[in-house]
């Protein structure tokens, strides 16, 4: 279950009687670090711990907790072979029973991670555009559909997403925070060299990608050189997206690819950023 905002306000009111587990100390190889942490209902889970063994003793104990009415005592597991891992490192848990300060702080917490999660920019809501951001739905990223043609994007429904209907896309690009990735595909080369020498200039961008052959890159550096006068911003340029290693031109594969591609610049750029913190450190 993706942890969107609107997924745990809608979980709290299904569950209010919840257990919160969170990964307190890790040593050594672990499935999650301290800032992994989950809810636990007697008939339902939000979230993950990493999964595994681990995860089922931490279930089994918030639910017995929650059956007795007693607190559930912390836990300190040996990811070995006597619980069926093999990570070979130790993992500390702490479980505390959900209250209406706690989740109003797992909500404002959830929230200020999404607004924290990298944008990404995909501009052109055609074939490829629209398999892309199904891809990158389930990542923690903002996504953002862009598109000219009002019918385009009213066509793609996908979850987690947002769309934006302009007439100037490359004004889009202006107005991305810092650490954006930018996904060129509109159905349209002149508009694609618009906005991608747009997204170049953005200095503090994680990733520029357009989707392209050999001889569209070719293009476009020519005339990257000629309308800005600076050639060194298409050493920047990723094209064509999601690698050369598979010729395989079918929009899923495209996509599924290049979104593997984007969510590493993405990611990359915010971890260079910002400092890991606590989940819910009170």
């Amino acid at each position: 279950m993706p942890a969107a905002c609107e997924d745990i306000r809608d979980f709290l009111r299904r569950e209010p009687a919840s257990i919160l587990v969170e990964v307190t100390g890790v040593a050594g190889s672990a499935p999650r670090d301290t800032d992994a942490w989950m809810l636990v209902s007697e008939q339902a889970i939000f979230a993950t711990i990493g999964g595994g063994q681990l995860e089922y003793m931490a279930i089994d104990q918030a639910r017995r907790a929650l059956r007795s009415g007693i607190a559930a005592e912390p836990m300190n597991v040996p990811l070995g072979p006597e619980i069926g891992q093999c990570c070979g490192g130790r993992v500390g848990l702490a479980f505390t029973a959900l209250n209406a300060e706690l989740a109003d702080h797992l909500i404002a917490r959830s929230e200020g991670e999404m607004a924290a999660r990298p944008h990404v920019y995909v501009f052109g809501a055609g074939h490829v555009g629209d398999a892309l951001v199904m891809a990158l739905s389930l990542a923690p990223l903002r996504v953002v559909l862009v598109d000219t043609r009002e019918d385009e994007l009213t066509a793609c429904i996908v979850p987690h997403i947002e769309t934006c209907l302009t007439a100037m896309p490359e004004a889009v690009v202006r107005d991305a925070p810092a650490g954006s990735s930018f996904v060129i595909l509109t159905h349209d080369h002149a508009l694609d060299f618009l906005i991608a020498a747009e997204a170049l200039k953005h200095r503090d961008a994680a990733y520029v990608g357009m989707i392209g052959s050999k001889t569209k890159r070719a293009t476009f550096r020519n005339w990257l050189s000629r309308e800005t006068g600076l050639p060194d911003l298409f050493d920047r340029l990723v094209c064509p997206i999601g690698g050369t290693a598979l010729k395989d031109k079918r929009p899923a594969v495209i996509a599924t690819l290049a979104a593997a591609e984007i969510m590493t610049a993405a990611l990359s750029w915010k971890a260079s950023q910002i400092k890991p913190v606590s989940v819910v450190s009170r």
